[in-house]
């Protein structure tokens, strides 16, 4: 960094900041807990910060009559320590499944950009700002096409004459489902049972359709009611 940082340079800094940070905010504003403006107001803090640090260069050091010393990357190294508190509150977990972890990785990001426009590493902030953009944007749709775990809740009600619990069993793994639970409720007063089963499978991210082998076994003989219900494993 140049000990004497004037009014242009600062500018520039900042500018970039804006520009980048403006970008990616916009790229997760689409119901992300981190949109717009959080990104945006990260982004130029961590810019702040490293200028700030940049402009009390020429104090470093230590004078003969003084015993404190002024450690300047402590500063930066604070911002990205806070940014972790952030990042942590961002992140919530719903069952089986964690949210927030792309925001918090989001926020991170965008923190260590602007410490590099703060610091006058320009190219490598915007190189760190491309690679971001592709991460975000391009690399989201390749995970939509990517397989995941699945979860989904089978509940069915049959009667005597309905299919029987290895049956439903050796259908959904033939076609591809393993069972991970079984639990049978049988009727007081009539030879009904509720069957309800957690399944799991390899799919695409957000198919929530039910499979073939579950419409036809609504189509079963003895099959009253059936529900199918994604996400909803135990």
């Amino acid at each position: 960094m140049p000990t004497e940082l004037g009014w242009n340079e600062i500018a520039v800094r900042l500018g970039l900041a804006a520009a980048t940070g403006f970008v990616i905010g916009f790229n997760r504003e689409r119901g992300h807990a981190a949109g717009l403006r959080t990104t945006l107001l990260v982004c130029l803090a961590a810019t702040v910060a490293m200028i700030q640090a940049n402009l009390l260069l020429n104090t470093v050091g230590k004078r003969p009559d003084s015993f404190i010393v002024l450690d300047l990357m402590r500063l930066p190294l604070g911002i990205l320590s806070g940014m972790g508190f952030i990042g942590a509150g961002a992140i919530f977990r719903r069952k089986n499944m964690s949210k927030g972890v792309t925001t918090a990785a989001t926020l991170w990001f965008v923190t260590v950009m602007g410490l590099c426009f703060g610091g006058g590493q320009l190219m490598l902030g915007l190189a760190a700002f491309v690679l971001g953009i592709i991460t975000l944007s391009v690399l989201r749709h390749l995970e939509n096409w990517l397989a995941e775990d699945q979860r989904a809740r089978l509940t069915l009600v049959a009667g005597a004459d309905g299919p029987e619990t290895e049956d439903i069993r050796r259908n959904l793994s033939t076609a591809g489902y393993r069972v991970e639970s079984l639990s049978i409720a049988y009727a007081k007063h009539a030879a009904v049972r509720r069957l309800t089963y957690d399944i799991r499978w390899r799919g695409r991210k957000g198919s929530t359709a039910p499979p073939d082998v579950v419409e036809q076994l609504a189509k079963a003989p003895g099959v009253s009611r059936l529900e199918w219900k994604p996400g909803a494993a135990r």
